[in-house]
């Protein structure tokens, strides 16, 4: 929907941004926010994007990845009475489970104790795979939550993204653990682009210094062979810890705070942005990413790209 011109006869930022938008994209934008330590405010941030991207009039859906602490459920306040699990399990339908959240935002919860599904047969995976697909054109950002560290499971969900938020914070051993997934997506997945935000910082020069404190990481270890976008900082806000207390987004309860300014320039920028012309440009990328890597493990005669090895 094109959006309405002020009696002044100009656009407010948020509505210049969503219009130029609404024009250029024709399908949805597969983001996995992941991390290489817990404690970073990942799932926050999952949260709170989405919820500033929904103000820009986008149709956004969270998936719930982190598959042995899920919490997008929780910090919203939501109480679902199915998960991931019973669609993974075939007792219920995909839309049996998604659950409304704020402002319009769709929730696919997960389950403690998830990560056993990559133990389940294959089979079990694809049939959630082809759930997901009817979903395809329903949505203008999927952003999925994924676990922290170099797990199956979180290397799952990265592989299917068309982007990655690697999230950190100023501490050495975030950055090092970031550096860690960012490695292993690189080296044995192919991976070569990535997002960089900061959490949780005092000072915006603090955030400098840890994305060049990474790039220097990366140049040196990995020859200078993957993209690293600083895409912002968070800064560390009390009014952050306050609404996760009230199982709130933090946009619902302060938006005018500092972090919640933060999240709504980031979402600007990530609305304005163009995908990268290289990626699949629609949220069935994701699926059949996914598909894919299943079919693999059904038939391990043949690779990811169908080619007999």
């Amino acid at each position: 929907m094109t959006p309405m011109i002020p009696a002044s006869g100009t656009l407010t930022t948020e509505q210049l941004y969503g219009q130029v938008n609404l024009k250029a994209r024709t399908a949805p934008r597969v983001i996995a926010v992941t991390s290489g330590k817990d404690g970073v405010g990942k799932s926050s941030i999952v949260i709170n994007l989405g919820l500033a991207l929904a103000r820009l009039g986008q149709k956004v859906m969270l998936l719930d990845g982190d598959l042995r602490q899920p919490s997008i459920h929780s910090l919203l306040g939501l109480t679902p009475r199915h998960t991931i699990a019973d669609v993974f399990s075939e007792a219920k339908t995909l839309d049996q489970v998604l659950v409304a959240g704020p402002e319009g935002l769709m929730v696919l919860p997960a389950a403690a104790g998830m990560a056993d599904v990559f133990e389940l047969n294959q089979a079990q995976k694809i049939f959630l795979l082809e759930e997901l697909d009817a979903f395809a054109g329903e949505f203008d950002f999927l952003l999925v939550d994924t676990g922290a560290g170099t797990s199956n499971d979180v290397l799952y969900f990265n592989l299917g993204a068309q982007e990655r938020i690697m999230v950190a914070d100023h501490k050495p051993d975030s950055v090092i653990e970031a550096y860690a997934l960012i490695k292993v997506l690189a080296t044995r997945f192919g991976e070569k682009r990535f997002k960089l935000l900061f959490n949780k910082i005092t000072r915006s020069a603090e955030a400098q210094r840890a994305y060049e404190q990474l790039t220097k990481i990366a140049d040196r270890f990995l020859s200078g062979s993957i993209s690293l976008e600083f895409l912002g900082s968070i800064p560390r806000d009390a009014a952050v810890p306050q609404s996760a207390g009230m199982s709130k987004a933090v946009l619902e309860v302060a938006s005018r705070s500092p972090a919640s300014e933060a999240f709504s320039a980031i979402a600007r920028t990530l609305n304005f942005q163009e995908p990268d012309p290289a990626m699949d440009g629609n949220i069935k990328f994701f699926w059949q990413s996914l598909n894919r890597q299943a079919r693999a493990n059904l038939n391990p005669g043949v690779c990811h790209e169908g080619r007999q090895r």
